[in-house]
């Protein structure tokens, strides 16, 4: 079974015919051809850690649900990706799973838009925690990372990806935490944060130097 196979995806909202249409048109969204890092080896990335980090969550399925539907809807060309992926998961569990869970669902999937759940927010946690695991990577892992959103948003000139891509980096490392399990913040936390450092410095150099 693999970790984005209808048998993983079954688990969680049955084997019917509704169930296998919406797990195809799942599948084929994170599949679109312009998607270079939100793709399907991102998507089994998070369901992967999300499965190894679920005991911490309150609701561990309505993690993993939220997991396949965080990125569901990725448009690098417009920012409401969270919005539009959390209306696609109502939209597409609702009579699969219970309603109370497709409202966690969909919370969860809002709450990554900006990777800051509540002190408490257990679900939250595991699921921000796995989504933001690559910004803990090795150096070279994470400048794979770097350069796969970079043509993600290859519409945008380097000036006007520079000056974006420079607020998501002040935006992360302003947050209360970048990880909020403390099963991996404490390995986690110094290598996002020196990746992270290390890219906002490259690009303030670049956009002051004109580069």
């Amino acid at each position: 079974m693999t970790l984005v196979g209808f048998e993983a995806w079954a688990a969680l909202a049955g084997d019917s015919a509704t169930s296998r249409t919406e797990w195809a048109a799942v599948v084929a969204a994170w599949s679109q051809p312009h998607r270079r890092y939100h793709d399907l080896t991102h998507l089994a990335a998070v369901l992967g850690l999300v499965g190894e980090l679920g005991a911490a969550a309150a609701d561990p399925a309505a993690v993993r649900l939220a997991a396949w539907y965080h990125d569901v809807v990725y448009d690098p060309r417009r920012g409401d990706n969270e919005q539009v992926s959390a209306q696609r998961a109502r939209a597409g569990l609702r009579g699969l799973v219970p309603e109370a869970r497709v409202e966690e669902v969909v919370r969860l999937v809002l709450l990554t838009a900006g990777h800051d759940p509540e002190p408490g927010d257990a679900n939250g946690a595991v699921l921000c925690d796995a989504d933001l695991a690559v910004l803990a990577g090795p150096p070279e892992a994470y400048a794979g990372y770097a350069s796969a959103v970079r043509e993600e948003y290859g519409h945008l000139t380097d000036e006007e990806f520079t000056a974006g891509r420079i607020a998501v980096l002040e935006h992360l490392l302003a947050l209360p935490a970048l990880y909020r399990l403390p099963a991996v913040a404490a390995a986690w936390t110094p290598r996002a944060r020196a990746n992270l450092s290390a890219e906002l410095a490259l690009l303030r150099s670049r956009a002051a130097s004109g580069a």
